[in-house]
């Protein structure tokens, strides 16, 4: 490491913006950097003993300035790294002005003991860095997230394997496509209510409440609720509660009316709007288009 000189400063080669590998890698270097830092300002919020939230937009602002600075005058991308904002809480820092003076710290170190700084053993930073880790990532958390149950716990996992045995951009979004598809089976689950009220009489009083958000996602399920109502039941499908009904799950509805005729399964249908007694056309009820209802 030579001490650091003017002569180490270089301005851009703007003759390689028509590039089209160079917006390749640039893009690519925002996307890694921007999540990283976007981890580890979450990181650092759960270390925070004051437990304070950091403005993400605000730090992806500041990441972008220094970026563009950084690239002016020939330097490396810059982000956020939990290595340090670790250091700074261990330490005692509290504010701002302790990533401040840490980052001057540096400057100077660089300027006044290049040559010493590079007499530090690599395994002494590799050994600094598995401490902090394993401080973030401590078998009790895995134990924690396990406890919390498999929609918790499996994209958890899969992420850190990612991370692991690919990179760290891979490793995010093999952690997201699970998260997607856990998010879309608890959807799925939690599309409707149903209970029995009353078996007084023959009469099976079932009692049916759709969910806030119903989408085509939960049309399996609903549409197998209904083909299992028994015959000469008394339905109350209740969407007071509900916000949006697909346009899918409204014809569903619709089908299901004429069935219901046929097997004498009378329909009280209850929203907003008011209480209808079998109606004739649910379509028509919800004005023929997905609805707020």
């Amino acid at each position: 490491m030579q001490p650091l000189s003017f002569a180490q400063f270089s301005f851009p080669n703007f003759g390689a913006i028509g590039n089209p590998e160079v917006w390749i890698v640039a893009f690519t270097i925002a996307l890694v950097a921007s999540l990283e830092t976007l981890l580890c300002v979450e990181a650092t919020d759960k270390i925070d003993p004051l437990k304070r939230v950091t403005p993400t937009n605000r730090e992806l602002l500041a990441q972008g300035i220094g970026n563009v600075v950084s690239g002016f005058i020939g330097g490396l991308p810059v982000t956020q790294v939990i290595v340090r904002s670790s250091a700074n809480i261990q330490s005692g820092g509290k504010t701002k002005m302790s990533a401040i003076i840490h980052g001057f710290l540096l400057l100077i170190s660089v300027i006044l003991i290049p040559n010493l700084l590079n007499k530090i053993p690599l395994s002494v930073l590799a050994a600094v860095l598995f401490i902090v880790g394993y401080k973030l990532a401590k078998p009790a958390l895995f134990v924690e997230m396990y406890r919390l149950g498999w929609k918790q716990f499996t994209p958890f996992v899969v992420t850190v394997l990612g991370i692991i045995f690919t990179d760290l951009l891979v490793g995010i979004a093999l952690g997201l496509a699970v998260g997607i598809v856990v998010i879309l089976i608890k959807n799925f689950q939690n599309s409707h209510f149903l209970h029995i009220e009353d078996k007084s009489n023959g009469v099976h009083k079932i009692k049916m409440t759709l969910a806030e958000e119903v989408t085509f996602f939960n049309k399996g399920a609903i549409l197998k609720e209904l083909d299992n109502l028994p015959r000469d039941s008394y339905l109350e499908l209740d969407v007071t509660k509900t916000r949006y009904l697909d346009n899918d799950i409204i014809e569903i509805l619709e089908d299901f009316s004429e069935k219901a005729r046929q097997r004498h399964i009378d329909i009280k249908l209850i929203s907003v709007r008011g209480v209808v007694e079998n109606p004739e056309s649910f379509i028509q009820f919800f004005q023929l288009r997905p609805q707020t209802v």
